[in-house]
């Protein structure tokens, strides 16, 4: 990418996140979603004290802080789907929280997610003794991909109703992860929403030219730094160099590694 063409843009108006917990007797993981709601991300493990309605309020307040819309909470149930131990005091944990916060609370089946995460942990060579601080959090991540993912297809589905043909609802959904940002100058550039990622501590929003006028725009990669929450998110330009360089190659990176390597290496920034 160009780097002097780096535009500063003005507020874009996102849709609200979603949050996910995994409720467990000692530690409670946290997953948020991309601020386009199309995957989720691993967050902070909280542990519990003995406390139980500060450990309430503590996770009403994780949600407030993130500036979420939806609580998605998972729903420890035998492999058979009957209740278990587990799955009553989780509901009683879900029953204080919806007395802490107004926003709506769904529940969402986590069956096998720990094993799931357990095993992402594994092939990531994260060590044995190391694994307690992220496995919490890794299994939110499915528990609000699993939710994600439901929604998705209901949208698919209501989109299918309203739209004539297949090509309708394709062409319905990539314009959905098309968006107008607006420059301080007035000019509009209309960006393909192609990936958000953390990196650092930091959450990064990669697009690129909806519209592009040479094959070189074609390949070319935007990245945006993400600051803020909610209603009050902000797409920023990366001043410094070596971070966008940095965050450049973790986007190839992770790029690579799900989608197509060969692809990957033609992308330029």
């Amino acid at each position: 990418m160009d780097k002097a063409r780096v535009l500063l843009y003005n507020r874009i108006m996102f849709g609200k996140r979603v949050i996910a917990f995994d409720i467990g007797d000692r530690r409670i993981g946290v997953a948020v979603s991309d601020p386009f709601n199309e995957y989720a991300m691993p967050c902070e493990t909280y542990f519990r004290t003995r406390n139980f309605q500060a450990d309430v309020a503590a996770i009403a307040k994780i949600a407030e802080d993130r500036g979420v819309g939806v609580i998605v909470c998972g729903m420890p149930v035998n492999f058979d789907g009957s209740e278990s131990v587990q799955t009553v005091k989780t509901q009683e944990f879900i029953d204080a929280l919806k007395e802490k916060t107004t926003l709506p609370i769904v529940l969402e089946d986590e069956r096998f997610t720990t094993m799931q995460a357990r095993e992402t942990q594994r092939l990531g060579g994260v060590k044995r003794e190391d694994r307690k601080k992220t496995v919490d959090s890794i299994a939110a991540s499915y528990i609000l991909d699993g939710y994600l993912a439901r929604m998705k297809t209901k949208n698919k589905e209501m989109q299918a109703m309203q739209n004539e043909t297949e090509n309708e609802m394709m062409e319905d959904y990539e314009e959905d992860r098309i968006f107008e940002l607006e420059a301080d100058d007035g000019t509009v550039e209309k960006l393909y929403h192609i990936a958000t990622i953390e990196y650092r501590g930091g959450t990064y929003c990669c697009f690129q030219k909806a519209e592009p006028e040479t094959e070189d725009e074609e390949d070319e990669v935007i990245i945006f730094a993400l600051q803020g929450e909610g209603d009050d998110a902000l797409l920023v330009p990366i001043e410094d160099e070596q971070l966008l360089d940095e965050v450049f190659a973790e986007f190839c990176n992770q790029y690579e590694k799900y989608e197509n390597s060969e692809e990957a290496k033609s992308l330029d920034m």
